[in-house]
């Protein structure tokens, strides 16, 4: 076994012992963040306390906009069209290893399309893939290994992609922050040759890595029968026998048809107004709530999807305020600008865009938003930018990489993907650690060469 696959291993027994439940994490980062507080920004206890307390439900419009594109994206993964479309794709790797890459991959390429997609598209394809057996001795890819590559687009491409909250918000004309700075388009982030050429570099290196990391054959966890069972696939309410006028509403594909086309003629309309370059997020989300109704067909397949949809978010809905009750300390002790202040006052013009991204990514490893920080921090980021002459665009990018650089080992976001896996996050920490260090440092240069 190759050395990568050695320390992933013995890292990864030494989480299982000490890392704690994502709930505790939580509580953790919040007396980390509290006690920091005090010390450094030298507020009383009082003022931390309400700054958390206030904070609990400051990020209400952002997170239920987050919960909306993990909605939307679970729903349509577990559609009929899309489900099908990835067991076929499944029955593509021939051996463990490329399994483990394949869904590298595939976690990847989904993320730059919606996030939410990604992470409910990657759990549905472990389904079938933590199923499938290779070779003549029918060995398994490592199942660790296979959802930590799942979780692979969150922590490298997601915000780089369509759902990106940081470029989607500069691009939003009615955004406090592009009145007074200015727009930035998706052209000049999302669509960038910059963006798209580190896209393709990270996606590269992540699945190279992926292959690096899988174990040999009787280091391999495979996953077990009582786990495959608890690993069913979405399946729709089947046509009642009787059909009273009730029945036939709730079986019938034309209230779908006519919503979900509805929605992509507004959206068709919207783009056609304004362009691609002024997709936002809302937009995002609007498109795959059609999606999702067209793809499911019939009223009774959607509001069952929605119901399975509404189990994953869970963690999501009970840790969110957690995690603003952070962002709160941040703000109302005044930690986040000496933290911000620290940074800008070490950087220069030349490596502000890589000082940039590594704040953001410790940031939002405190506080893992999205993007909601970016509406806040931005005035003091591009105002900072301004005065050096770096462009807003290279600003926007940096802090939309760093905030998803340290997602890799984050679990929160990874929750969802957790409850459908059946596996808690310190199973797959080991991989994510290393696959977070090679990827940092990959960025990393690219920010300093920017």
């Amino acid at each position: 076994m190759n050395l990568i696959a050695r320390i992933a291993i013995r890292m990864g027994r030494f989480s299982e012992r000490f890392v704690p439940s994502a709930f505790s994490i939580a509580v953790l980062l919040t007396l980390i963040t509290a006690a920091l507080a005090l010390i450094a920004a030298g507020a009383s206890v009082e003022t931390v306390l309400r700054s958390w307390g206030d904070g609990f439900w400051s990020l209400l419009a952002f997170g239920m906009r987050m919960a909306l594109v993990m909605f939307t994206g679970y729903m349509l993964a577990v559609s009929p069209w899309i489900s099908r479309g990835l067991e076929r794709l499944a029955s593509l790797p021939r051996s463990p290893r490329g399994a483990v890459i394949f869904m590298a991959l595939i976690s990847m390429t989904l993320a730059l399309l919606n996030w939410g997609l990604s992470i409910v598209g990657s759990a549905v394809m472990v389904r079938f893939l933590a199923k499938r057996k290779y070779g003549e001795k029918q060995h398994q890819a490592d199942y660790r290994l296979l959802v930590a590559s799942a979780y692979f687009g969150l922590g490298a491409t997601w915000h780089a992609g369509l759902s990106a909250s940081a470029p989607l918000i500069a691009a939003t004309a009615a955004e406090p922050i592009t009145q007074k700075f200015g727009l930035v388009t998706i052209d000049q982030t999302i669509f960038s040759s910059f963006n798209l050429l580190l896209v393709v570099a990270s996606v590269i290196l992540l699945c190279v890595l992926a292959w690096f990391l899988h174990p040999r054959e009787e280091e391999t966890f495979a996953v077990d029968p009582a786990r495959v069972d608890l690993l069913k696939s979405f399946s729709a309410p089947e046509r009642p026998r009787t059909m009273t006028p009730a029945a036939w509403l709730d079986h019938t594909p034309v209230l779908n048809l006519i919503v979900g086309l509805a929605g992509l003629l507004y959206v068709g309309l919207r783009l056609h107004e304004n362009g691609w370059r002024k997709i936002d997020i809302d937009l995002v989300n609007f498109t795959f709530f059609s999606l999702a109704i067209l793809f499911h067909r019939t009223p009774a397949s959607v509001l069952a999807a929605a119901e399975e949809a509404a189990s994953v978010l869970s963690g999501i809905v009970f840790q969110f305020p957690l995690y603003a009750g952070i962002y709160g300390i941040f703000q109302g002790t005044g930690l986040t600008d000496i933290v911000g202040d620290f940074f800008v006052r070490h950087a220069s013009p030349s490596i502000f865009p890589a000082v940039i991204y590594w704040y953001s990514g410790i940031i939002n490893y405190f506080v893992p938003s999205g993007g909601a920080k970016w509406t806040i921090e931005a005035p003091y980021i591009l105002a900072a930018a301004k005065t050096m002459g770096v462009d807003n665009a290279k600003i926007v990018l940096a802090y939309a990489w760093g905030d998803m650089a340290t997602d890799l080992i984050q679990p929160f976001w990874a929750l969802p993907l957790l409850a459908v896996a059946k596996l808690e996050f310190k199973d797959i920490l080991g991989y994510l650690l290393i696959a977070c260090a090679a990827y940092v440092g990959l960025v990393s240069a690219a920010f300093l060469c920017l």
